[in-house]
Parts: C-alpha cells; sequence; structure tokens
C-alpha cells in the first residue's frame, strides 16, 4: 500500500480536514499519517509522499520551513513542490499576476480612501492593518521595511463587503469547488463554518486557470481567492499552494476529488 504523510503543525487538532482527509486517502488505497512537519523524529524517507497540509505555524520560521520541504524533497515526493513553495511563501509574486492594486514602499504612496498594510510574508491577517489614515498607512509601511520586511499597501475594496472573495479549488489542476467566503478585514466573521459554496463565474475561472498556467509542475492543489475590482474585472487576491484550507465541507466529493489527484501524482 502507499504510505503518504499528511504534514500538519502541533496544533493539529484545529485541522478539521484532517480525518476526511485521511478517510478518503485510505479509501482510494492510500494510507495517510500525520506528522508534524518540525518533529525531529520524523522519518520522511518513509513514505511515498509527503503532502503539505496545515503546517500554519511556518510563517516566523519560514526559512526553517523552507529548509524542511528542501530536504523532504532529497528523500521523498513533496507535494506540493519545494520550489512552489518558495516561491509562495512571499507575495511578492502577486507583482506577475492579475492581482490587486498594490505598492510596494511606503514611499510615494497613492491616494487612497482606505488601505491595507501587511508584510509580503504572512498568513491569513497576521500583522494586517485596515486604515482611512495616509499617514498611518505611511508609517506601518515603513515600520515593515525598518524590520527588513517588504510592505504589501493595497485600497481597501468597498464591493467585497457585499461580494465577497471567491475561493476557487483545484486539485491536479481540475476545478473541484468554489466558495464565497467574507473577507478577513470587512468587519464580519472570517470563519471558514461561514463560507458558502459558490458557481465561479466564467471570467474568474478563466483568470484563475490563466494564473494557474503560470505555475510550473505538478500541483496536487491550488486555491485561487479572487476579488473584484471597482469597474467589474476579476483580480487575484492571493494564489494558496503551500497550506490552504481546502473547505472541503462545502463539497460532498471534494475529498474524494483530492484523493483521486493524489492517487493520480504518484
Amino acid at each position: 500500500m502507499t504510505i503518504c504523510a499528511y504534514a500538519t503543525f502541533d496544533g493539529q487538532d484545529s485541522d478539521d480536514e484532517l480525518d476526511p482527509v485521511l478517510a478518503a486517502w485510505r479509501a482510494a488505497g492510500v494510507e495517510g499519517r500525520a506528522e508534524r512537519w518540525d518533529d525531529p523524529a520524523a522519518d520522511w524517507s518513509a513514505y511515498d509522499a509527503v503532502v503539505v497540509r496545515s503546517v500554519w505555524d511556518y510563517v516566523p520560521r519560514r526559512a526553517e520551513f523552507l529548509a524542511w520541504a528542501r530536504h523532504v524533497e532529497s528523500v521523498s515526493r513533496l507535494l506540493n513542490p519545494a520550489a512552489v513553495i518558495a516561491a509562495n511563501t512571499d507575495k511578492t509574486y502577486l507583482r506577475d499576476l492579475p492581482s490587486v492594486p498594490t505598492h510596494w514602499s511606503s514611499e510615494d504612496l497613492p491616494h487612497w480612501p482606505e488601505y491595507v498594510v501587511k508584510p509580503a510574508i504572512s498568513a491569513g491577517a497576521r500583522d494586517t492593518t485596515r486604515t482611512r489614515d495616509r499617514g498611518e498607512a505611511v508609517a506601518l509601511a515603513a515600520a515593515l521595511e525598518a524590520a527588513g520586511r517588504t510592505p504589501m499597501v493595497q485600497p481597501y475594496l468597498d464591493m467585497v463587503e457585499t461580494e465577497g472573495e471567491t475561493s476557487l479549488l483545484y486539485f491536479n489542476r481540475r476545478l473541484s469547488h468554489a466558495v464565497r467566503r467574507n473577507p478577513m478585514l470587512a468587519g464580519g466573521d472570517a470563519d471558514a463554518s461561514l463560507a458558502e459554496a459558490r458557481t465561479p463565474d466564467a471570467d474568474q475561472v478563466e483568470l484563475a486557470e490563466r494564473v494557474l498556467a503560470t505555475v510550473p509542475g505538478p500541483l496536487l492543489y491550488a486555491r485561487v481567492d479572487l476579488v473584484r475590482l471597482p469597474g467589474g474585472e476579476p483580480a487575484v487576491i492571493e494564489l494558496e499552494l503551500t497550506e490552504p484550507y481546502l473547505f472541503l465541507r462545502h463539497d460532498p466529493g471534494a475529498p474524494q476529488a483530492f484523493a483521486k489527484a493524489l492517487v493520480e501524482l504518484l
């Protein structure tokens, strides 16, 4: 039987997708075992593949995490690959995508009605601030630069409060399902349980697949997070290729689709 590691973190009890995924893998003929990514006792060479999942504590230890990914890839199959993870954990990748307008410096900040300021290396809404005060936005960006971090300054888009963010989930580059979710800074509850299934529009699917086509190599999973700009066109707010929540509960066939994709890639 094929044996795969499900790479998680010390707080794996908070990962409500672990059990459904391991059950779907088992049904597909893959024995899955949860392993903490930073467990020094883990023998990664014992696995046919290591699937990066809920490694949600990596951000303050990114260098250590990337070294781990390269090591695992030297002794086993890593999904997603180490090169993909290295590029995807620094949001400067958005410079090359049709994304929300982003200013990457504290200098010459555009005049927008409202700002979102965050570091390029982060997860969720960590170290992220929403403000109407341009001076505060400049100071926040400058503080990130002083700490050796790259700032991202974006306009806050009012329409996300009604439109929300649309997340498209892909397994082995095939669209599995999509959800509408509340944005982290819209003032609502961003809890995953409040997301809802959504049929993506044709222009959203076209953009998501065009973005994925820019990433070479195998992709076991991908989540493309989109918003609509004031003119109505979709734009990328994030491309999640490292440890995205997959919203499996929002589509009854999603765990099986995930397992099928893993078997195909192995």
